[in-house]
């Protein structure tokens, strides 16, 4: 179950519009949520001190069958 970490500069910190998609920092793709949380985390606290810079886990797994959720529902 792959999960994708990145993040960026927001427009608005309520919103979830990237300033600049040429700029958004690719942390990685893990293979569990843990390793992915972890990686995210870390990230996360390197920019606490800018609140425009956030990141986020993608659940790639999702993307690549978004039936098996339905099914599973």
């Amino acid at each position: 179950m792959l999960h994708l970490v990145f993040g960026g500069r927001l427009e608005n910190p309520a919103e979830t519009d990237f300033a600049d998609t040429d700029d958004l920092d690719i942390v990685g793709i893990f293979p569990n949520y843990k390793s992915a949380y972890d990686a995210w985390r870390a990230a996360a606290q390197a920019s606490v001190d800018d609140s425009l810079i956030r990141y986020f886990i993608v659940h790639l797994h999702r993307l690549l069958d978004p039936e098996k959720d339905e099914r599973n529902a």
